[in-house]
């Protein structure tokens, strides 16, 4: 918490400096921003991708070889899928009914005769499964293709789990290298209250306050669907299946949440997602590998909540009014794209042009959204990561291995009977 408290601080002094210089001194902050915020930012960025593949390579293996069955494995990656799938279809119908509610493109003076924007195909769903399956593991490393990562590691996991005693040195070793990873997250992690400065300080002083005023209502939206999301869909789950209170989990999971909230990025966040579902949460690291990685890489409720909400924005904005049945398309099709464009880079706006593609709207639309999507992009990371802890929580929950919280945690009111 006292990471968190100073991550915080960084983030309000950032937001404060960013926006001083950008009204006052628009000169200096270009200055500042190409030689400190940006700087910072990165630093802090690479240090904690720098790590992403060794964490999701290890943790992986040792949770598969911790598994052992290979039905058990099976039995837990339907309930992951499950679980992503069902809350990502939740958060399009939430984004979609506050959007139809509050009329966020309704009344406002848009550009849309002047909005440009060059759509990126999106390859077919057969083709993105397909492509799981690494012809070359170094390269999928080598290239931060998190699918085929997992694969790969499961498959070696299973292999020392069938191979039991006579791969004993293997499996001490990982355990050893996992040991070592996990002293890294914690060691680079000093650095985050200097990373969320400069990444905050950066994206507000860019955006400046007449982006937010002009988009704001839009902002509103998303920002309103992300909050329901979160406390009614994950925090009923954890409260309902996971039998732990919801306000233990945020709490406990906070940490985490801030450092999404200031990189925007899950895959650089992933490691200490892990290492706090795991400490905090108790959630045993076989199930918090092997779920959050996967997480990382397909779970989008955030996305999908932004997806949602810049459809409802942009057929207002245009004049365009939709059926019902282009409603459920939207969900049908973002659902369906949150797998097949996983490990696309820039995924969001690849999976929202498909979307507005699929209800006859015009994908320049997009060009309306971008000023302000890098302010949204930061708080519906924090989601995507605090849906995978939830999905963790509830997987490791049904499979009856969810440790119990610390007594002075608790304090008799965290378990729900």
């Amino acid at each position: 918490m006292k990471l968190a408290r100073n991550i915080i601080i960084a983030l309000i002094a950032g937001v404060v400096v960013g926006l001083v210089l950008n009204i006052f001194t628009p000169s200096i902050f270009t200055q500042a921003d190409a030689f400190l915020f940006k700087p910072l930012g990165t630093i802090f960025l690479n240090l904690m991708k720098m790590l992403v593949v060794p964490v999701v390579f290890i943790s992986i293996v040792l949770g598969t070889v911790g598994m052992g069955d290979p039905k058990k494995l099976g039995r837990i990656g339907g309930k992951t899928i499950g679980f992503f799938l069902i809350t990502t279809a939740i958060a399009l119908v939430i984004a979609l009914s506050l959007g139809l509610l509050l009329k966020p493109g309704e009344g406002g003076n848009f550009e849309t005769a002047n909005a440009t924007y060059e759509a990126q195909e999106a390859p077919p769903v057969a083709e993105t499964l397909l492509g799981i399956i690494p012809t070359n593991p170094i390269s999928a490393m080598a290239e931060g293709n998190m699918l085929q990562i997992i694969f790969f590691a499961a498959l070696v996991g299973f292999g020392m789990a069938m191979m039991g005693s006579k791969v004993e040195r293997v499996k001490e070793l990982f355990e050893q290298a996992n040991e070592l990873i996990m002293y890294l997250i914690t060691f680079v992690m000093k650095f985050a209250p200097y990373g969320a400065f400069g990444l905050i300080a950066s994206a507000v002083g860019s955006q400046g306050m007449d982006a937010l005023k002009v988009m704001g209502m839009y902002m509103g939206v998303v920002l309103g669907a992300l909050l329901i999301h979160t406390i009614v869909v994950y925090g009923g789950s954890v409260a309902l299946i996971g039998k732990r209170s919801p306000i233990w989990f945020f709490k406990n999971f906070f940490p985490a949440q801030v450092v999404a909230f200031s990189t925007a990025s899950p895959a650089a966040t992933l490691p200490i997602s892990m290492k706090t579902a795991q400490e905090k949460l108790k959630v045993p690291e076989s199930i918090s590998s092997f779920t959050q990685s996967l997480g990382a890489t397909i779970n989008m409720d955030g996305t999908a909540i932004m997806q949602g909400a810049a459809v409802i924005f942009i057929a207002q904005a245009y004049g365009i009014e939709l059926t019902i049945g282009q409603l459920l398309t939207v969900v049908l099709t973002a659902v369906l794209a949150s797998i097949g464009t996983a490990a696309v880079p820039g995924a969001g706006l690849i999976m929202l042009a498909m979307v507005l593609t699929s209800v006859g709207l015009p994908v320049e639309g997009i060009a309306l959204v971008l000023g302000v999507d890098r302010l949204l992009d930061m708080v519906r990371t924090a989601v995507n990561i605090t849906g995978d802890a939830a999905c963790a929580v509830v997987v490791a929950k049904t499979e009856n291995v969810l440790g119990e919280p610390d007594v002075e945690e608790i304090q008799g009111k965290t378990e729900i009977a």
